[in-house]
């Protein structure tokens, strides 16, 4: 193919590097926020907490009562300030709406010592120091008489149990991974250190399924208690028919009237399936809410949480030791971190006045959900509120991703306010939000022993003029994690 030289023309997108920092800031989280002033806080010196007149009164205070006439020295300085503040050309209205795609991934990583250092201290507050499920039961294991040997059996064992309390080896592999250490080490020591790991704290660790893990826990019981024997049996015996909850083969295998099934079905229920979950060495994650809803003489009102982020201003005494006429080092260097703090105020206040649009927007579509709950949600979707505040979907989502409301009714991420919709007998739409909380009503309310199928749910829901097909209402309630009706079968 012959080369030849071409003159092409045609328009192309730029973003500029204050538009993408507004971006990047409308998508962060309060969190990753508070990451990013910090660190702009620990480079920028021209940038400053915003305190209280209060610190300043106090100390004109304690100079004198009288006050002195600005000298010219001042004045300069203060003119001088004028001209670098309004050296930068910045536009009032900020640009952050975009019809581009996201460019940017879900979290925001800074870079950097000072960013890593409060990233560090701002999120391990967060996480306390507690004990997982492994260092307990190595902290009882150096408690417990074991020799050497029986030592490093133990240490093995306790590093194939899993998050939830269970082996996730069998004795022949544990043996097996230990024949180079130990070559003289047979199945039975390795059974019998397993039995007395099993009997750590918590009841049922280490046990390689759901029937012993229970067993084990039974057997911990005082024999005094009540049905303790027929529930081991039961467990031990008919443990499949219990969790098919085929209650009248088991009352018939068992011979136990109704009443007493009852009473060993609930010394059952009493069990913990998962003997490890409640130690689990997994960070809690808090949340943090961006906005406040309350409701104040009958209007609901929402409000920017005051302690997501600190009040940022340009500090004075820096802005004031810039010359324009002088073209040094650190001149300039004054000069470029007075524009970015400047671009780095225009973006937070833009962030903020975005979220408060949306949320505004939100609260007024969803005001039935304030009043009276989930049943009230309306169907809502991006496009809506987009064009409520004349914006574009993709701000919409980075601003409602990860940014949380406070309300009366609990804490909830933005986006749980949008729903789909489904038509109605009458014509009009319902929220699949309310549809869910419905089906939760419902099954809330019926019979233990007559449980309701997704066939009769869908035939209520139609005689409330929602029309949902069956298929439907089976994955809202698999998406609410509720069993099906077999698996919901009750003796009282």
């Amino acid at each position: 193919m012959k080369q030849s030289i071409q003159l092409r023309l045609g328009q192309n997108l730029t973003m500029t590097p204050q538009l993408q920092q507004a971006i990047r800031l409308l998508q962060l989280s309060s969190l990753e926020l508070s990451s990013e002033i910090q660190e702009a806080l620990d480079s920028n010196p021209m940038l400053e907490i915003a305190e209280g007149e209060e610190g300043a009164d106090s100390s004109q205070e304690e100079h004198g009562k009288d006050k002195e006439k600005p000298s010219a020295k001042d004045d300069i300085a203060a003119a001088d300030t004028d001209k670098a503040m309004q050296q930068a050309d910045i536009p009032d209205d900020l640009p952050v709406d975009t019809a581009w795609d996201d460019i940017y991934e879900p979290s925001y990583q800074s870079s950097g010592p000072a960013s890593s250092e409060f990233s560090q201290r701002d999120f391990d507050i967060n996480s306390d120091d507690e004990e997982g499920l492994h260092d307990h039961l190595m902290w009882q294991m150096r408690m417990s008489p074991f020799s050497d040997t029986d030592m490093t059996v133990a240490t093995s064992i306790i590093d194939a149990i899993g998050e939830d309390g269970y082996l996730e080896s069998s004795t022949e592999e544990l043996l097996e991974s230990l024949q180079d250490e130990l070559p003289e080490l047979e199945l039975d020591e390795v059974e019998a250190v397993l039995r007395q790991v099993q009997n750590f704290d918590p009841p049922g660790v280490a046990t390689r399924d759901l029937g012993e893990c229970m067993l084990m826990q039974l057997r911990q019981f005082s024999p005094e208690t009540a049905w303790r024997e027929q529930a081991m049996q039961m467990v031990s015996e008919h443990l499949e028919l219990l969790a098919a909850h085929d209650y009248p083969q088991l009352m018939r295998r068992m011979k136990l009237n109704e009443e007493d099934m009852q009473q060993v079905i609930t010394l059952i229920r009493s069990l913990n399936p998962r003997p490890g979950s409640h130690l689990s060495s997994q960070r809690t994650e808090y949340i943090v809410p961006d906005v406040y809803v309350r409701k104040h003489k009958g209007v609901w009102r929402v409000e920017l949480n005051p302690d997501v982020a600190p009040k940022l201003r340009i500090n004075d005494l820096y802005a004031g030791m810039i010359r324009r006429a002088d073209n040094s080092q650190d001149n300039n260097f004054l000069k470029d971190n007075l524009q970015e703090a400047r671009w780095l105020l225009k973006s937070l206040q833009s962030r903020n006045e975005t979220l408060l649009k949306v949320a505004t927007c939100i609260v007024e579509h969803q005001r039935g959900f304030l009043e009276h709950g989930e049943e009230a949600m309306k169907p809502l979707v991006l496009h809506d509120v987009a064009e409520a505040v004349e914006m574009h979907e993709s701000t919409i989502s980075r601003v409602t991703t990860r940014k949380y409301m406070h309300t009366p009714r609990g804490i909830f991420e933005l986006k749980y306010f949008f729903s789909s919709h489904v038509s109605t007998a009458s014509g009009g739409e319902c929220s699949s939000t309310a549809i869910r909380a419905l089906i939760k009503k419902l099954i809330a309310a019926e019979e233990p022993k007559k449980p309701l199928s997704d066939n009769k749910i869908a035939s209520l829901l139609e005689q409330q003029g929602i029309n949902v097909a069956r298929r439907t209402v089976a994955k809202y309630r698999e998406a609410m994690s509720i069993p099906p009706s077999n698996e919901r079968k009750r003796l009282m």
